[in-house]
């Protein structure tokens, strides 16, 4: 819990940044790629995060991938920062905060559709559409199959799910079956 304290506090000040210098795209682009491939080099990963190399070693390392990714200077600033501060291992925490806070500073609201068949872009853009204008906020929409569901779609923003699959629908038809209710 306490992680995730630290990672949402050096988030916001890397937003505050971003948005007096109208940066906060960028930041979101750098952080993410950094992010992306400590995740996805785990040797690169242990080579900074791991404390048995020595911390003049892993400060060589982490200043050659700043420049071969060729950050910006606040970026650049922001990941030794959290190197010396012993932060760095939060770096994917932080990411995942930064990216809900310029969305939500952007007015933008991430959602996921599940559908049982692949979708026409019509019908997505309908979704959206229609998210949109029961939200009042740009909606992205992040598509995936669940064959399970028989038809329909399940949508989810934040906490809200609406629930209109076909599944669910028979789901709950057979508990009003079972209490004995008229359908």
């Amino acid at each position: 819990m306490r992680d995730l304290a630290i990672a949402r506090r050096y988030a916001k000040a890397l937003l505050l940044i971003g948005k007096e210098d109208g940066q906060t795209e960028t930041y979101r682009e750098e952080l993410a790629t950094v992010a992306g491939l400590f995740s996805s080099e785990k040797e690169l990963e242990q080579a900074i995060y791991n404390p048995l190399y020595p911390v003049e070693q892993r400060q060589k390392v982490l200043k050659k991938i700043i420049a071969k990714i060729k950050l910006s200077q606040v970026m650049s600033s922001f990941l030794n920062l959290l190197f010396t501060k012993r932060r760095i291992i939060y770096l994917n925490n932080i990411n995942e905060f930064y990216q809900k806070l310029a969305d939500q500073f952007k007015g933008v609201e991430r959602a996921s559709l599940l559908s049982a068949i692949e979708l026409s872009s019509e019908t997505v853009d309908k979704i959206r559409k229609s998210l949109e204008k029961m939200t009042g906020k740009e909606i992205v929409l992040k598509k995936e199959l669940d064959p399970s569901l028989i038809g329909g779609v399940i949508t989810k923003i934040g906490d809200l799910v609406l629930d209109g699959s076909i599944k669910t629908q028979l789901l709950n038809m057979r508990e009003s079956l079972k209490r004995g209710e008229s359908v």
